[in-house]
């Protein structure tokens, strides 16, 4: 097995090599290489020490970014790469770190530590790949199987039970048995874990290609970091419009969309709040009057928690919110959208909307053809470079500062009043017919 190594990886195993060491690729990159993936990473392991490895690529920039446990990174022609030498871990009294690392020449040491047997291969371009534990077997299999024990795998380390999820969403593997029973049994544990850890999974496991089964296969483990999927799980929503539980119809949705975190966080929560909100009518047909209320107040609060970005929070909760709002086919519609939510972001919505319109029932369909409309629509108001925002009017602040109007409240107030009658086509966006008509504005 040969592998087509950049030339800063060739350099990097020549210069360990000459000061008399070896060095290994180890982990992802080696896993990418066997699944004809482009590795974005290279992290080495070493027989050297740190300070020998300092020592040993003394004409590169070096950083000391983990030397407690053995990491250095070397930058090699503007390429930065990992390499920790081999360690042995020992207790992990908080579920997350070991409480002591101890440095070694064996390789077969540091790879009978790692989480997975896909990420426990190492390669070297003379002695090829080095596969204790069936890794690549199970690559072929498509298996997610922990090193050794998998129960003391998974409580030594408890983010290890979310990137095995994570595993499975992106690359379309199953849990093999006992990894899974280890996972399940151990996941309380992973409220330990800081919150900035977990997001950094979620946010790669809800864009993977197999979320959906792993979200309804493990609801119970990721239901620890989002409590807010139990009440949903086989919650029968009772009514027509709908051929799936709360959760399933969740899942279905977030298929349809591009594997971006807004899209798939906003189509996850979307729903979340109906198991709250639950009615029934006399005729025995489930409601849920004000769910997007409360499903935005859920994604707000969960991914607050989570540390995720206020940008990000701040739109999906807009997505989620206006998810269920009917929106009228037409270009007025569009342009006050456009003024509220932004073109990229009003894209977005219409693609929550028909991801939602996708996963209810066959015979409901027929908002897609409604939704089809509205994006023609809004792709012809941006090509007509429509006024829908206030940078859009051809008058400012200062247009009306020269007509005399110094209050400030009362200038917002006019432009404000100005871009709705344009938005509503009362009058052209022509500076003179806008000057006139803030004039009369200012005199009412």
């Amino acid at each position: 097995m040969k592998l087509n190594l950049p030339v800063p990886v060739e350099k990097a195993f020549k210069q360990l090599e000459s000061c008399g060491f070896c060095g290994y690729l180890v982990g992802g990159c080696v896993r990418d290489y066997l699944l004809n993936t482009p590795p974005t990473d290279f992290d080495m392991t070493t027989d050297a020490t740190p300070a020998e490895i300092i020592a040993c690529f003394a004409g590169c920039r070096v950083v000391e970014t983990g030397i407690r446990h053995g990491t250095v990174t070397v930058v090699i022609e503007e390429m930065a790469i990992e390499i920790t030498t081999h360690r042995i871990e020992g207790e992990y009294s908080d579920s997350r770190h070991p409480d002591a690392v101890t440095f070694t020449r064996n390789l077969a040491d540091d790879l009978a530590r790692r989480d997975f047997t896909i990420n426990a291969m190492a390669y070297h371009p003379q002695k090829g790949l080095i596969d204790l534990y069936g890794g690549a077997a199970d690559l072929k299999k498509k298996i997610i199987r922990g090193v050794g024990d998998p129960h003391q795998r998974m409580a030594e380390d408890a983010l290890r039970m979310l990137r095995g999820l994570r595993f499975g969403a992106v690359l379309g593997f199953a849990l093999e048995a006992e990894t899974g029973t280890a996972i399940r049994q151990n996941c309380g544990q992973l409220r330990h874990i800081s919150a900035e850890r977990i997001a950094t999974e979620l946010n790669k496991l809800i864009c993977g290609k197999n979320a959906k089964a792993i979200i309804l296969e493990e609801t119970a483990v990721l239901g620890v970091v989002i409590p807010e999927l139990l009440p949903a799980k086989n919650f029968d929503q009772m009514n027509p419009h709908h051929c799936y539980d709360v959760l399933t119809h969740t899942a279905v949705a977030m298929e349809t969309l591009a594997p971006v975190p807004r899209l798939r966080w906003a189509m996850l929560f979307h729903d979340l709040g109906k198991p709250q909100t639950f009615t029934r009518d006399d005729a025995g047909v489930g409601h849920f009057k004000g769910h997007s209320k409360v499903s935005e107040a859920m994604a707000r609060q969960r991914l607050t928690d989570l540390r995720i970005s206020k940008n990000t929070v701040d739109q999906v909760c807009l997505l989620v919110k206006y998810h269920d709002t009917l929106i009228e086919a037409d270009k007025t519609s569009v342009k006050r959208w456009l003024n509220c939510l932004t073109e990229p972001l009003f894209r977005d919505l219409i693609a929550i909307k028909r991801g939602d319109n996708l996963a209810q029932a066959p015979e409901y369909h027929g908002r897609l053809a409604s939704l089809e409309r509205l994006a023609a629509l809004l792709d012809q108001v941006i090509a007509e470079k429509a006024c829908f925002a206030l940078k859009d009017l051809a008058v400012n602040g200062n247009d009306l500062i020269g007509l005399g109007i110094e209050n400030g409240a009362e200038i917002g107030r006019i432009l404000k009043q100005l871009l709705e009658g344009v938005i509503e086509e009362a009058y052209q966006n022509k500076k003179d017919i806008l000057i006139e008509k803030a004039k009369e504005m200012h005199r009412c």
